[in-house]
């Protein structure tokens, strides 16, 4: 089920020994610029003609904002209680995240932390074939958090041309009115560009495909983009014979299901647990709705991997740079301490990434590609800027004031240096 990589013997680095994932964008970097460019050119046009193309939907994308009421108040009820838990987990932890350090005061200088919300955000939330209500509210969960007044959403439609209606309950709840039934490359530039009907945007957030994560590659600089490269799906689970293998092996299938563009790790010491959670993926996937994709997943980019130690544990974990890191194992908690890279870790037997998917709190807008290594979980932080409020007394000119002319002077800068002697 799982191609088997014994690593018990090798000593060294592992970047060039475990497969990579496949970089989808540079196979769709071409098309994505040619979208791209059209777009900032026609604006509207382009979006229309781009959205026949691909999404089927002729003319004016614009959700109208009955339909989004409409969908809130049709939906299931208990479902709408589900994702309103959800909202309110999500902004209150990303409210959490936005504590400041102390006013800093040294010799005569002091600076003030002020964080500032940027004026608007846009959203985009994967759909066409599949809905994800939740990346709504995650997305626009750490915007509102920050204070963004401001947002606008796109999502593909689905075959019928229209947003599904959980999709649209969600911008509800997360009091966006501003809907538009766009995806792909051209939701992004629309976004980042501004145009005629969709009025441009300061900061892109939110996962998406191949052509959507490659669009926010090519517009960073125009736009802020939050949180790093969130593109296909991507899960490894570590586990001893602590753990039921059923666990892991669902768990495989829960990232693994979202289509064949993700990757699949499982980890261990012990090629008698691999097994058990091979023999327990067979049982499970029988029975599995979307059995079709998730075995395409695992064919391409499924792996199945027996390290020596706990040492080479961890240094697996940090050379993959899993968007999801389950640790189902003894000391769990130790050895999340020890790992480096992840998008995020979850801890013990009852640490299924799908809780962190929904209503933990954190953000399920992860860091896909072995981008963890830099980069981090959408978090309001990706929202604000941050200003520095510095106010300097005359005794801290004063202090100060030789070591500035001094290093002017030496980079060549008069016109710094005399800023210090002008003011003695």
């Amino acid at each position: 089920m799982l191609r088997r990589l014994n690593l018990t013997d090798l000593t060294g680095p592992l970047d060039d020994v475990l497969p990579k994932p496949v970089d989808a964008g540079a196979d769709v970097a071409d098309i994505v610029r040619e979208i791209l460019a059209e777009v900032r050119r026609d604006g509207d046009r382009a979006v229309e003609k781009f959205g026949l193309q691909f999404d089927k939907v002729d003319g004016d994308p614009t959700v109208d904002k009955a339909a989004i009421e409409a969908a809130y108040a049709g939906l299931d009820g208990l479902l709408r209680d589900s994702l309103e838990l959800a909202w309110d987990r999500i902004v209150r932890f990303h409210q959490s995240e936005l504590s400041t350090s102390p006013t800093w005061d040294d010799g005569g200088v002091t600076v003030e932390h002020r964080t500032v919300p940027v004026g608007r955000a846009g959203i985009y939330a994967p759909g066409g074939l599949a809905r994800y209500p939740s990346s709504v509210l995650m997305a626009a969960g750490a915007a509102r958090a920050a204070g963004v007044t401001s947002l606008v959403l796109c999502c593909p439609p689905s075959p019928t041309g229209a947003i599904d209606e959980a999709t649209l309950a969600a911008a509800h709840i997360a009091g966006i009115s501003e809907v538009y039934a766009i995806g792909g490359a051209q939701a992004i530039g629309a976004m980042a560009f501004g145009t005629e009907r969709i009025r441009k945007v300061d900061v892109i957030a939110g996962p998406g495909n191949a052509f959507v994560a490659e669009a926010k590659r090519q517009v960073l600089g125009v736009v802020g983009v939050a949180a790093g490269f969130a593109g296909p799906s991507e899960v490894a689970v570590v586990i001893d014979d602590s753990v039921d293998p059923r666990f892991a092996a669902i768990d495989l299938m829960v990232q693994a299901e979202h289509g064949p563009d993700g990757i699949a790790w499982l980890i261990s010491t012990s090629e008698e647990v691999l097994d058990r959670v091979d023999e327990a993926l067979q049982e499970l996937l029988a029975s599995a709705p979307r059995r079709s994709a998730i075995e395409a997943t695992f064919a391409a980019s499924g792996y199945a991997v027996i390290v020596r130690d706990v040492a080479q544990v961890v240094q697996v974990c940090d050379v993959v740079a899993a968007e999801h890191l389950e640790l189902l194992c003894r000391d769990g908690r130790d050895l999340a301490r020890k790992v480096n890279n992840a998008g995020a870790i979850f801890v013990g037997p009852y640490g299924a990434a799908s809780i962190g998917d929904y209503v933990a709190g954190p953000n399920h807008v992860l860091p896909t590609s072995r981008t963890a290594r830099f980069a981090s979980a959408l978090r309001a932080d990706d929202f604000v800027k941050h200003h520095h409020i510095v106010t300097i007394s005359q005794q801290g000119f004063l202090g100060l004031a030789d070591h500035v002319e001094r290093i002017a002077k030496k980079e060549g800068l008069d016109a710094h240096a005399q800023s210090i002697a002008i003011r003695r």
